[in-house]
């Protein structure tokens, strides 16, 4: 059968005669291959880091970061479509592991600034 991709997802294509991902907005899709429709669309993902200043004063750092992949780099939209593709983008599992990343670098940041 002849797939169409909608505006904001890509068709990832696995199995029967594809050795790891194939991404396309249209393809046939033959007997003994599977897809899934991964979703590029840019989701907002909001915390509230507890860092500490130069002076180790410690305070609240609010932050909003908006994570999707990069359309442009086939190398960024396979490691998105093989790590990120299969949960919900508003799961626990991805907002614990934004969240995460998000942290660790963060406090890099303010660890550097006065409170000035």
């Amino acid at each position: 059968m002849y797939f169409i991709a909608g505006p904001s997802e890509v068709l990832a294509v696995t199995d029967c005669g594809i050795l790891d991902i194939k991404l396309a907005k249209k393809t046939w899709i033959w007997l003994g291959q599977k897809f899934t429709q991964v979703y590029i669309s840019p989701v907002n993902h909001t915390f509230e880091v507890q860092a500490m200043s130069v002076e180790k004063l410690p305070f609240i750092l609010p932050a909003v970061f908006t994570i999707g992949p990069r359309v442009d780099s086939e190398e960024g939209m396979l490691k998105y479509a093989k790590l990120i593709s299969p949960h919900d983008m508003l799961s626990n599992h991805v907002t614990e592991l934004v969240q995460g990343v998000i942290e660790g670098e963060t406090r890099v940041l303010p660890a550097s600034m006065t409170m000035e």
